[in-house]
């Protein structure tokens, strides 16, 4: 008997059976929007600028994720970052419509629930995604728009308001007034670089679990309550028990082809890897019907895809194994 003691910690150490489990693997991958991005747009110090704010986003939701949160909390911790800087169109840095106001959208989805949220045309609230997530553990509907998706708003009072010339920055009304400007040159035909400047956030978390999220204030100088692909599901984002998708570009075409549920339809039913569908959707498809953007994409073995057929798209990721990075520039493109 006493033998059988002396070896009962020897036999459970060797065991397989108790042995340390390997590390579960998690991973983030953001973009703040694709366009016309190139080296000397931007001055070297608000190139630093955006890396920082990107920085940011990647450590709060790794933060959440190497605690053991959700995908789901991670995409929102993340694009909340990105919601507080004037550096994207999304939040405080959203662009203006035709009236010289904001009009923003956004949308979650949980991948292995299949819930999803979204609200489009919001105009007092600090945070679109926090609201889209509202709306879809806490209301019936998956999407609120306009003066209704407010109302919901009004219900909620952890759900921060702002004055709509909170988000304003002196850079969107520029961009503003420079596209005004060229419209009335142009006959009003649809400006090239108009449409970008979203932002997005997938995630994975320990439990195997992928969540995406889009955040946007939309196309600067748009009309009639125009809204594009961000908080569309299935459009804008998707996320399924595989493989999750955030998209930034040209809403109308990535609306027409659903861009982020394509992607993930590859993976799921053609058997693509992750960046096979990515590429082909985003560098073949949406070219090919006339549009451009670029996406972000994740699936559960922590694979990550990041194409885009713009000029530059700022994008940010940390790996399973812990690596981590920023790009903005084509000539990045590499670096992953």
């Amino acid at each position: 008997m006493r033998l059988r003691t002396l070896l009962l910690p020897i036999l459970l150490a060797a065991s397989p059976l108790v042995m340390s489990a390997e590390p579960a693997k998690t991973a983030l991958v953001i973009h703040g929007g694709a366009g016309v991005i190139e080296r000397g747009s931007m001055s070297a110090e608000d190139e630093k600028a955006v890396r920082a704010d990107l920085d940011q986003a990647i450590d709060a939701g790794d933060a959440v994720l190497r605690k053991g949160g959700s995908a789901l909390d991670a995409v929102v911790a993340a694009i909340r970052v990105l919601e507080e800087s004037p550096r994207f169109n999304a939040g405080k840095g959203a662009v203006f419509n035709a009236q010289g106001k904001h009009e923003l959208d956004a949308s979650i989805m949980e991948g292995h629930t299949q819930r999803a949220g979204a609200v489009a045309g919001v105009t007092t609230v600090r945070s679109p995604i926090t609201l889209a997530r509202a709306v879809m553990e806490r209301s019936k509907h998956v999407m609120l728009a306009g003066a209704g998706a407010e109302q919901f708003a009004d219900s909620l009072p952890d759900i921060e308001r702002v004055p709509n010339t909170w988000f304003d920055t002196d850079q969107r009304r520029k961009q503003l007034e420079k596209t005004q400007a060229q419209e009335k040159a142009s006959a009003g035909l649809d400006l090239p670089g108009s449409y970008f400047g979203t932002v997005g956030v997938v995630a994975l978390d320990a439990q195997g679990h992928i969540a995406a999220g889009t955040s946007t204030g939309g196309m600067t100088n748009k009309r009639y309550g125009r809204v594009g692909d961000s908080p569309i599901i299935g459009a804008g984002t998707w996320a399924d028990a595989r493989c999750g998708v955030s998209g930034t570009g040209w809403g109308e075409y990535y609306i027409r082809a659903a861009v982020a549920h394509d992607i993930c339809a590859r993976v799921a039913y053609r058997g693509d890897s992750l960046a096979q569908a990515a590429e082909e959707v985003v560098d073949k498809l949406v070219p090919a019907m006339g549009g451009d953007g670029g996406a972000i994409a994740l699936d559960r073995d922590g694979n990550i895809a990041m194409p885009f057929n713009t000029a530059g798209m700022y994008r940010a990721w940390r790996k399973p194994d812990g690596s981590r990075g920023t790009a903005i520039y084509r000539d990045e493109i590499g670096k992953r």
